[in-house]
């Protein structure tokens, strides 16, 4: 629209009428700005009556000066509506409560910047009207950003992840839903569907039902409504007629629905139009003020349309620019205007720019108005630095049959509560997901239950699920000659999966390839990015390159990539027990078997009986010990020129991968392997044959293939470690319901017993034995076992410590040491055998000798002093003669 147009327009009718700084009686002018035949319109100004007659009640607020709010009604017109706000200009307003709409904001928001003058809405809360770019035009409402926010909360809150909207084509709107996509996208949420309307009132019930037809067609059920009552309410009436208000469908309306419950009586129809719907109210907390306000409204209104919040909002926006203009005057300023140079220079012609002139005190009182802090009948009323009003929040609400019923709150301080907001904000802060609630909802239908959100496209149409046509390995999947059935382990897997789901899945499967070879996987899930499959199912695997463009479930069996090699036997002469280890290796063990076998000795002679016998015994007894278990278990190695994959890379093999498999390149492209030398294989007998021929020096592929191939294979053997880790799993569309449905499904599978009897029906067999060899060619040296030795030599030297200790202790006890010292250097010798014969002998014999020495020492006692005075060196030698009389010696 032109600009300049309509201001010449407007100017050539109005410039007469230009008045002064003041007019007659010390009256302030205030413009707005509405469509009055609208709800929002009609209730505004009411509000706004009733907030200036508050006002002018007392002439103190203004210093005897008296509001005066001048309305224009723009009748759904945003040129009425810029004509209104000229004519305002024009005649010396100090500011503008409006406009109704942001397509008007956007206009007349660069006239408020120049001239100087606020512009103050509760209603165009447009999200993109910035406060750097019109600093001069003031929300005072809770910006659509904080509603796109909380819609996006409770999205995510009952764990949708697909949205559509339905709005209507016009700045306010359309730049919501944009706001909400964003709002979606931070929540791993997405828009996948925006169905533009004509502007309100201009949308046709046939415009509605086209868009509303296409979305029947797609997958998303939640729909969110962002529009004005006319177009609403018919949106809501189509939607009845197409069945779309009925079970599985979700329906936000954002905040205009709850103006048209607040303020009308919707009809009956349209009452079972919006059964089900949720929709959000801005939030004001309850308080005096607002209920003597409300009990106020039927003789303000004469009963002829309800309150809404922004019936509220208008007075409060009302009385904060009469506490702004009441700090202007304090403030010693007064109301003038300057015409604008630059103004009178552009005229020509019909135009006369010059009755626009410049507010002189409108910068002061843009801050006032900033800083004005009160409480009102919407609560504590203040702006934040960024210009947003304090807490914005939303009362959300559920549309019953009878009216409605309140599931909960949202706030921008604690997200989503089953209690008003005004009672967290004295808590601290708590967004985490375990905090947020919402009440029970009856959703469309008359249902319960959370709805799903989505159905399959097409409106049920069977999903087109692509599988490999394989020409090898056919137990994985694989479709009988000459008919439509499709079987394998991977088909079983996903037929027992979708059993498990809570709705039916229609499907059907379509082979892919051309029956002669594997076909390549990259390019058959592809086909899922072009809309070809909606799904693949088969023996695919979970690689980065494919999840960049699917969805993956739940890997339903594990598999990485292995070598496999041809294995010769070396357990077929009378040494070969004696490979796995070196021959320093071998001196050692053998060394510290005989170590720990004396040890042992030492420790169980005195109390096993096994241990004990003549000389000759007890040394086969600690050679045999030694010893027996190096030739217990049974050994056998296989031998291959190829070590692991790590002796692929640097060698210059040729090596052998399946076709169509991933193998390719990952060899080539991670491995750095040249292409050169692979050799694209297409069946175990290809396998086989190349193995035997020497064309490749080993095979890689992933582990489920190989075991199949090595079951009718002995004379073939994994060699090392599987060294990629990954699993098969279905393939879906990106951010695919489903994949997550399946993937929950194969869990269960997995946790009930059912994914193992699957596994047993189509893939077990009976392995070769030793097939899988390790790294088990190479022998051992000392250097991998010497941690091992120093712990047993220390263990055994600490085992022995303590014996010795205890034993020296026990002999001390038993046999006291003679304090004489010529009788001790005569005896030392007799000590020492002594102690070597206590040592020798069981435990329980030198306990027996110690009761009967100390029978006869009593009996001693009873003899008399004369006794006392026998040689202990004569006692000695009968202690030992008692002990050697109950058993054998070592020194027999």
């Amino acid at each position: 629209m032109n600009l300049a147009w309509l201001l010449s327009f407007w100017i050539l009718f109005t410039s007469s009428f230009s008045q002064g700084a003041l007019s007659p009686g010390g009256t302030v002018n205030v413009g707005a700005i509405f469509t009055f035949g609208s709800i929002n319109g009609r209730v505004a100004k009411i509000a706004m009556e009733a907030a200036e007659d508050d006002i002018n009640s007392d002439p103190s607020l203004l210093g005897g000066r008296k509001l005066s709010i001048n309305m224009h009604d723009s009748n759904f017109s945003g040129f009425l509506g810029i004509i209104g706000a000229l004519q305002f200009l024009e005649t010396d307003t100090v500011a503008v409560i409006g406009p109704q709409t942001a397509v008007m904001a956007h206009v007349l928001s660069h006239l408020a910047n120049e001239l100087r003058v606020p512009f103050l809405s509760f209603t165009a809360l447009d999200p993109t009207l910035s406060p750097l770019q019109f600093p001069y035009f003031i929300q005072t409402a809770p910006n659509d950003l904080f509603q796109m926010t909380a819609i996006a909360d409770m999205v995510s809150y009952y764990g949708w992840s697909e949205v559509t909207a339905v709005f209507s084509d016009d700045d306010h709107n359309r730049n919501g839903i944009t706001v909400l996509g964003d709002k979606l996208a931070e929540r791993r949420c997405k828009l996948s569907y925006k169905a533009a309307l004509p502007p309100d009132p201009k949308a046709t019930r046939s415009d509605i039902q086209d868009e509303l037809a296409k979305i029947l067609r797609m997958e998303s059920r939640v729909i969110v409504l962002n529009t004005y009552s006319n177009t609403g309410l018919l949106v809501f009436d189509v939607a009845k007629a197409l069945g779309m208000m009925d079970n599985g469908f979700v329906w936000i309306a954002t905040s205009w629905l709850s103006t048209v419950i607040d303020s009308t009586s919707p009809h009956l129809t349209t009452a079972n139009s919006i059964q089900g719907v949720l929709a959000l109210r801005p939030h004001t907390p309850d308080s005096k003020r607002k209920r003597d306000f409300m009990s106020r409204w039927n003789q303000l209104s004469n009963g002829s349309i309800g309150l809404n919040p922004y019936g509220l909002y208008a007075y409060d926006t009302v009385w904060l620019l009469a506490r702004a203009l009441k700090s202007f005057f304090d403030q010693g300023n007064t109301i003038s205007f300057t015409n604008d140079s630059r103004l009178g220079g552009i005229g020509g012609g019909y135009l006369n720019l010059g009755a626009l002139s410049i507010f002189d005190g409108g910068s002061q009182l843009l801050k006032n108005i900033l800083q004005t802090s009160m409480t009102g009948l919407t609560g504590p009323f203040r702006f934040n630095p960024d210009r947003s009003i304090l807490h914005p929040s939303y009362d959300i609400i559920n549309v019953l049959e009878t009216g409605y019923q309140q599931v909960g709150y949202w706030s921008n301080y604690s997200g989503l509560s089953v209690v008003p907001p005004e009672t967290l904000y004295g808590k601290a802060a708590n967004r985490s997901s375990s905090s947020q609630h919402l009440l029970g909802v009856v959703w469309p239908g008359g249902k319960t239950a959370t709805p799903r959100g989505w159905v399959f496209p097409n409106n049920g149409k069977e999903l087109q699920i692509g599988i490999p046509d394989r020409v090898s390995y056919r137990d994985f999947v694989s479709k009988v000659n000459g008919t439509d059935v499709v079987q394998g382990y991977c088909i079983d897997v996903f037929l027992a999966a979708i059993k498990l789901l809570p709705y039916a899945v229609p499907h059907k499967f379509i082979p892919f390839g051309d029956g002669h070879k594997n076909p390549t996987y990259y390019n058959l899930v592809y086909k899922i990015t072009t809309r070809v499959f909606d799904a693949v199912v088969g023996d695919v695997a979970i690689v980065t390159n494919r999840t960049k463009i699917v969805d993956f479930t739940q890997p339903y069996i594990e598999s990485g990539l292995v070598v496999v090699a041809p294995v010769k036997k070396r357990n077929s002469n009378a040494w070969a027990f004696l490979r796995p280890f070196s021959p320093l290796m071998w001196a050692v063990t053998a060394m510290f078997f005989l170590i720990v076998g004396a040890v042992v000795w030492i420790l169980e002679h005195r109390i096993n009986d096994e241990f004990r016998g003549p000389p000759r015994k007890q040394l086969v007894t600690i050679l045999w010990f030694s010893f027996s278990t190096l030739f217990f278990s049974h050994m056998q190695q296989l031998s291959s020129s190829i070590k692991g994959i790590d002796s692929l890379i640097t060698s210059n093999v040729q090596i052998g991968f399946q076709v169509g498999s991933f193998a390719e390149n990952y060899l080539n492209e991670e491995l750095s392997i040249a292409k050169t030398r692979l050799v694209a294989l297409g069946s175990p007998e290809e396998y086989a044959d190349a193995l035997k021929n020497g064309t490749v020096a080993a095979v890689v592929d992933e582990r489920p293939y190989v075991d199949l191939f090595l079951s009718e294979h002995c004379e073939f053997s994994i060699i090392g470690q599987e060294f990629t880790r990954s699993g098969w799993g279905f393939a879906f569309p990106r951010d695919s319901p489903l994949a997550i449905d399946m993937s929950t499904a194969i869990l269960q599978l997995s946790e009930n017993g059912d994914l193992q009897k699957i596994h047993n029906k189509w893939l077990q067999r009976k392995l070769c034995s030793s097939q899988d060899i390790g790294s088990s060619a190479d022998q051992l040296q000392l250097q991998s076992f010497w941690g091992l030795f120093l712990i047993c030599g220390i263990a055994c030297v600490l085992a022995l410590l303590i014996y010795f200790c205890t034993t020296f202790r026990q002999f001390s006890r038993h046999f006291p040491e003679e304090s004489d010292s010529s009788v001790q250097s005569h005896s030392r010798s007799k000590r020492l055998q002594t102690f070597l014969s206590f040592a020798d002998d069981k435990v329980e014999q030198w306990k027996k000798s110690k009761s009967k020495r100390k029978r006869e020492d009593e009996l001693s006692n009873r003899s008399g002093e004369g006794s006392m005075s026998v040689n202990r060196s004569e006692r000695i030698p009968r202690d030992i003669s008692q002990v050697r009389e109950n058993g054998d010696t070592w020194l027999h």
